[in-house]
């Protein structure tokens, strides 16, 4: 009997499993650890085998003792070592039909691991389902976790804090790596032209222009202008001059053309000097006027939002433009790659100085603790509850893709030894029971 078990059991040892189309399961492959294993359950098979095999010379010797007159201690040994025999055969029978047919029969209700493989997984899924997967036991497994705070703790770390900061740049840097040029600028390209041509820009430009005038902060744009108009007209004094001689009538004596030319000249200069120096020069308050009604017609006139938005349609039609905003996206790109890269950059010692602040407050701050631990809480329970079911076919749908028959060695690799301590129970529980019912009876009966 015990030979059959260990041969079937030792059948195609060390091969790989195979799945249902006859290729190998993955994490089915029988490794050192699990040959040590199957050596143990040998070892212990074969002290359960000899235990039996001893009851039985027992049993043989007590009868033929009894025979021979040895007297009434022998039916008290024979009692004993045929109900050990009995227990030892009940449990063998027993723990063998978990894993295969004892003695190859065709017993009903044996092999019970291979044959019920599938129904086993689907059991454990389920199992694990209802009482790992639920929302309230997920909230108050994480509940009492505390991940705010030991989050708090562990980020309030420096070396953590740059632990983690090295590893955001390193997932950037991979990011952007994987990111083709072409496709993000496409991307970029098209969504800017998109949004552009969807929100007309008037209305906002006026708000904006008339904000701008009634807070005066035009004032430095138009000092800047007429201090460098000034500058200008300084420095070529000539050529204006020479300019506006150069368009006299030809008929005008020259000297007349230099007189007009240079009495132009100054009369532009002190023009531009004076709104210069002067903040409350007509010219200056007519060009606010003329910003604000500019301004209210951005945002009220029709003609005039049609003509800024057929402007902003050519604007963005011409080539060069598109080409910038497609081009905008290879600067942010190295931009953000030197950043990455550089572990003194400002974006690397920000994200530093953003982890160390966050863990500080998540060590010291109960509220914020707990709603990270809220956040975290639905999170999780939203993922179980939702994908319940994805998760538990992971567990039956493996089970399913397993081979039967190496499921059951893997199985047996890893409890047989301790099943074969109910054999030895077994035989000696079996023996003692029928002693005491012997005894029992003999006295009864006697």
């Amino acid at each position: 009997m015990e030979r059959t078990e260990t041969d079937v059991a030792a059948g195609a040892e060390g091969a790989p499993a195979a799945g249902p189309a006859g290729g190998p399961v993955a994490g089915f492959t029988f490794n050192e650890a699990d040959e040590e294993k199957r050596r143990g359950v040998r070892r212990m098979k074969t002290l359960a085998t000899c235990l039996l095999l001893a009851v039985a010379v027992v049993y043989a010797l007590a009868k033929w003792a009894g025979a021979a007159g040895a007297g009434g201690w022998t039916g008290y040994v024979a009692a004993a070592a045929e109900a050990g025999m009995v227990g030892a055969l009940a449990d063998w029978f027993a723990v063998t039909a978990l894993f295969r047919r004892p003695l190859g029969l065709p017993i009903p209700h044996t092999a019970i691991i291979p044959t019920k493989k599938d129904q086993l997984g689907q059991s454990l899924g389920d199992f694990v389902g209802e009482n790992f997967l639920s929302g309230e036991v997920v909230r108050q497994r994480l509940r009492k976790v505390g991940i705010g705070r030991r989050l708090g703790h562990w980020l309030a770390e420096p070396e953590h804090a740059d632990r983690v900061t090295a590893e955001l740049a390193t997932a950037l840097r991979g990011a952007l790596t994987v990111l083709r040029d072409s496709d993000v600028q496409a991307v970029v390209g098209e969504a800017i032209t998109r949004r552009a041509d969807a929100q007309e820009i008037a209305p906002g430009l006026g708000t904006m222009l008339e904000k701008v005038v009634a807070d005066g902060g035009h004032t430095r744009m138009v000092d800047l202008v007429c201090a460098r108009a000034h500058d200008w007209l300084v420095t070529h004094s000539a050529p204006v001059m020479a300019a506006v001689a150069g368009g006299a009538p030809g008929w005008t004596p020259r000297f007349v053309d230099r007189k007009v030319g240079d009495r132009v000249y100054k009369e532009l200069l002190r023009f531009v000097t004076e709104m210069r120096d002067m903040p409350d020069h007509p010219a200056r308050g007519a060009l606010d006027r003329f910003l604000t009604d500019f301004a209210g017609d951005l945002q009220t006139d029709t003609d005039t939002r049609a003509r800024v938005e057929r402007l902003k349609s050519e604007v963005l039609g011409r080539g060069e433009v598109q080409d910038l905003i497609a081009s905008a996206w290879g600067s942010v790109r190295a931009m953000m790659v030197a950043a990455a890269e550089d572990e003194r950059s400002e974006l690397r010692l920000r994200v530093r100085g953003a982890l160390l602040s966050l863990g500080k407050r998540l060590a010291a701050d109960g509220r914020l603790q707990n709603k990270v631990d809220g956040w975290l809480e639905g999170a999780a329970v939203y993922v179980v509850t939702t994908y319940r079911a994805e998760i538990t076919s992971l567990i039956t749908d493996t089970v399913a893709g397993w081979d039967a028959e190496h499921t059951s060695k893997k199985i047996e690799a890893h409890i047989g030894r301790d099943l074969q301590f109910i054999r030895i129970n077994g035989t000696v529980v079996g023996a003692l029971a029928g002693l005491c019912i012997y005894a029992v009876s003999h006295a009864l009966g006697g």
